[in-house]
């Protein structure tokens, strides 16, 4: 960092809002705020002490970036949105690419029940949840299932199915069914899900004393297990009796450098769901409280209102978010606020520890490759490659950065020079950098090859060649296959303690790398194997294949067609086609 221009750059900040973005030493943006002044909000980053996560960040800025707004409401609107745009690595723990299961109900003329994770691909849908995970809401699909046969089918068929006659689907695609019959039970589904379920389980108590008294002890067995079912999956701790809508409810505590969110997600007065998130704090309490929220709001749908601490201004939230904000001082919606409130002091409190213990082992051990290394090894790039005798040649390259994965950056490569793992490294190695080198893209610190001495004297060949400086080491394991020691260029070995973080972290490195590596090359190879002959065929797509395979049943009944049989699916030309195709070994 060149302190005298930092310094003539921070005495020229103006007294206005906005946004500000931190760069590190490559020009990439690791820190997205924004500020009410930004010249005091700013500045406050490189005079007097901070705590070890934000002494870490400052440590890594090298220049930094401003945009004045008029406003503190388009300063955050902005902050959002280079988030999204940049995903900085000190803002991204933030965003949560995990999204809650919900039960889905279509709105077509015969509904269908399913589950579904994206809220905004059909909004046409009803949704009902969400659910704490995905055992929970295929659990409750499966109660649903047994109670009210909607169709299963994603497409209408012409003949009923095995679901038909299992009494689990009323066929409408073959026999005419009431459309008031659908409504009955999307409406009893609705009950259901909102908490209601006693008309249901006071009818399936019926059935199983019925079945019971006609000696159908199967069947009764089945409707007790039913029963059983919904006291297990339906949460019925009330907080409160409240049945004039839904809320979510969200408060947060800060200490010791870290920020907690608690989120209570309340259906109609049941705790439907539970958020928690504890991050290293960068920057005010409130504004990544409110930056996540508006994130959170993103990729989660919007409740009838949301519940905020006074300390918000809840007319931004409320207005960026299009949702009603309450701020109560008393009653029930401020006995949620103080149960928040609590829940996430005692979050953090019981992962402080565990949290920090992780990450300063962590860093410790990027020390210590580092050290190993004689240069810094912040960002350090894996390479793997997988093959079966020469075939489904692939590469995977991982990166680390701080010793953390950056799955964003990692690249999978179909590889073209056979069995010969050293010819494969040079191919990946060439690739990779001389595309950095052409996009001028982020140079690694370092490459950790997952092999022996001539594996690194092939990644050194084509670094060399390519004119870059890249310290080059490689992981060497021992007759049990684990990591004991880093081999440097020119064969000297470095040896690891087992019980060390380093240890630890090459060891997650490694099976990171063989992961990818293997889940790509299985890939290709499924790929590859349920590819059928017909795709070869011109003149026959996906549903030309679908329309053969059904009407001959399999490919058996395929082959052993006629032209002209073919012909009474397809066009002559392409019938005559597919049975040469078929009967070309013959």
């Amino acid at each position: 960092m060149d302190k005298e221009y930092i310094k003539a750059k921070l005495s020229n900040l103006p007294h206005e809002p906005g946004s500000y973005q931190m760069k590190d030493v490559h020009g990439e943006i690791i820190y997205v705020g924004k500020a009410k002044d930004l010249h005091a909000r700013v500045n406050q980053y490189f005079v007097g002490a901070h705590d070890f996560k934000t002494s870490k960040m400052v440590r890594n800025i090298e220049d930094f970036d401003f945009i004045v707004t008029r406003s503190e409401k388009e300063a955050l609107v902005l902050e959002i949105n280079l988030i999204k745009k940049y995903r900085p690595k000190y803002n991204i723990m933030f965003i949560d690419d995990s999204s809650y299961p919900y039960i889905k109900i279509t709105r077509e003329k015969y509904p269908r029940m399913m589950i579904a994770r994206d809220t905004k691909k059909d909004r046409k849908a009803r949704y009902f949840g969400p659910f704490p995970d995905a055992t929970a809401a295929r659990d409750t699909l499966r109660i649903l299932q047994g109670i009210y046969p909607l169709r299963r089918c994603t497409v209408m068929q012409d003949k009923v199915c095995l679901y038909y006659h299992l009494g689990q689907c009323l066929g409408p695609c073959e026999y005419p069914v009431d459309e008031h019959v659908y409504e009955e039970m999307t409406s009893g589904i609705a009950s259901f899900l909102n908490g209601d379920t006693d008309d249901v389980e006071k009818d399936l108590t019926q059935k199983m004393y019925a079945a019971s008294e006609a000696l159908e002890f199967e069947k009764a067995a089945e409707y007790k297990q039913m029963i059983d079912s919904i006291h297990m999956v339906i949460d019925k701790q009330m907080i409160e009796m409240d049945r004039r809508g839904t809320r979510d409810v969200f408060a947060w505590y800060a200490d010791r450098g870290y920020l907690a969110i608690q989120g209570f997600l309340v259906r109609n007065g049941i705790v439907l769901n539970k958020e928690f998130r504890l991050q290293p704090l960068y920057g005010e309490a409130m504004d990544e409280f409110i930056s996540f929220l508006i994130q959170y709001y993103e990729d989660h749908p919007k409740p009838n209102e949301i519940v905020l601490p006074q300390e918000i201004d809840a007319d931004m939230v409320s207005e960026l978010l299009g949702v009603r904000v309450f701020q109560p001082q008393k009653g029930y919606r401020n006995k949620l606020i103080a149960m928040c409130v609590e829940n996430a002091k005692k979050q953090l409190d019981l992962k402080f520890n565990v949290v920090e213990r992780q990450e300063q082992m962590t860093a410790d051990a990027v020390a210590e490759l580092s050290r190993l290394a004689g240069r810094p090894m912040q960002r350090v790039e894996l390479f793997d490659n997988s093959h079966i005798s020469g075939k489904f040649t692939v590469a995977a390259c991982v990166v680390y950065n701080d010793g953390l994965p950056e799955k964003k950056s990692y690249r999978l490569y179909k590889l073209h020079t056979g069995n010969s793992d050293v010819d494969s490294m040079k191919e990946v190695i060439y690739r990779r950098y001389f595309r950095i080198l052409k996009d001028n893209g982020v140079k690694p610190d370092g490459i950790l090859v997952d092999g022996g001495y001539t594996q690194i004297q092939a990644a050194k060949e084509i670094i060399d060649a390519l004119g870059m400086d890249i310290r080059i080491m490689g992981l060497v394991k021992d007759d049990k296959h684990s990591t004991n020691a880093l081999m440097d260029t020119d064969g000297t070995l470095k040896d690891i303690d087992r019980n060390s973080g380093l240890f630890f972290l090459l060891t997650r490195m490694q099976d990171e790398v063989h992961r990818v590596a293997i889940g790509y090359h299985r890939k290709l190879r499924a790929k590859a194997q349920t590819k059928s002959i017909l795709d070869e065929v011109e003149g026959i797509g996906p549903k030309r294949k679908r329309a053969l395979l059904k009407h001959f049943g399999n490919f058996t009944g395929l082959k052993n067609a006629t032209v002209d049989q073919i012909a009474e699916v397809v066009p002559q030309d392409t019938a005559a086609k597919v049975y040469e195709v078929l009967h070309e070994e013959e």
